[in-house]
């Protein structure tokens, strides 16, 4: 089955960013390997003003890929709104991963900031995914005011700690059934990406576990399968847990001669 968000089918449920490449071309080549058709890229880091000038957006087939704008560096929900409201009007995108940070060594959300800016877009008909928290009743709150989707980290963003709180992602997957849940930050490793998809995670955006990995393209190519696999094995449905063996090969049933 496909990820399906706001009505917008995708076959790929690996969402992938811009930033922290070494070059353009190898962002552009880690796109490719990723098999995502979901990019984001921080509005603030766009050229939108002089397009004689070399842009990270000449990199981004537009044909193939999709343009998820976001807000990152906005502090308050006034400039995380006005940052979504420049992307659209210059053609961007009416869809925003929307962050609004409150702690500037942590890059933890301001949930109160978030939900204000998210019931502020959605009026406004932008297709909005906040970066929140691992936090229920905050993702209810979310989703109340209108997010099409809600993003909770799995560890800091950029960290690569993997996935720090296996119960509240699987506590949130059973809660929420209305808007798809997609892991945002701190992935680090292909098996980090299985592991929150195996939790039935709806998709996975990440970034700099590609981008700052010794061979970013070799990383890209394993994300895109660790994700279909973790999401093979969570449709599948793993075997029970059992505190003793269990022999492969049973006695029973056997015919002796």
């Amino acid at each position: 089955m496909p990820l399906v968000i706001a009505g917008r089918t995708f076959q790929s449920r690996l969402l992938i960013g811009t930033g922290k490449y070494r070059s353009f071309e190898e962002m552009a080549r880690c796109h490719v390997a990723s098999g995502a058709e979901v990019v984001t890229l921080a509005v603030r880091r766009v050229n939108l003003t002089d397009r004689t000038k070399e842009s990270l957006i000449d990199y981004i087939d537009r044909s193939k890929l999709f343009i998820l704008p976001n807000t990152a560096g906005c502090y308050t929900a006034d400039d995380a709104i006005r940052t979504a409201r420049l992307g659209r009007e210059v053609g961007l995108s009416n869809w925003v991963k929307l962050e609004v940070i409150g702690d500037e060594k942590t890059l933890f959300p301001d949930n109160v900031g978030l939900v204000e800016a998210t019931r502020v877009l959605a009026k406004e008909g932008f297709i909005v995914l906040p970066y929140t928290n691992d936090d229920i009743v905050n993702a209810r709150r979310l989703i109340d005011a209108g997010a099409a989707a809600v993003m909770p980290l799995a560890a800091p963003i950029g960290s690569g700690l993997g996935i720090q709180n296996l119960t509240n992602l699987r506590i949130m997957r059973e809660m929420i059934t209305e808007v798809p849940l997609i892991v945002d930050a701190g992935v680090g490793t292909a098996s980090d990406a299985a592991i929150a998809m195996e939790l039935g995670a709806d998709g996975i955006l990440m970034n700099t576990a590609v981008a700052s990995a010794g061979d970013p393209v070799k990383m890209a190519l394993a994300m895109k399968l660790a994700v279909e696999a973790g999401r093979l094995a969570y449709e599948s449905g793993r075997m029970e847990k059992r505190l003793y063996a269990s022999a492969s090969s049973p006695l029973s049933g056997v015919i002796s001669s």
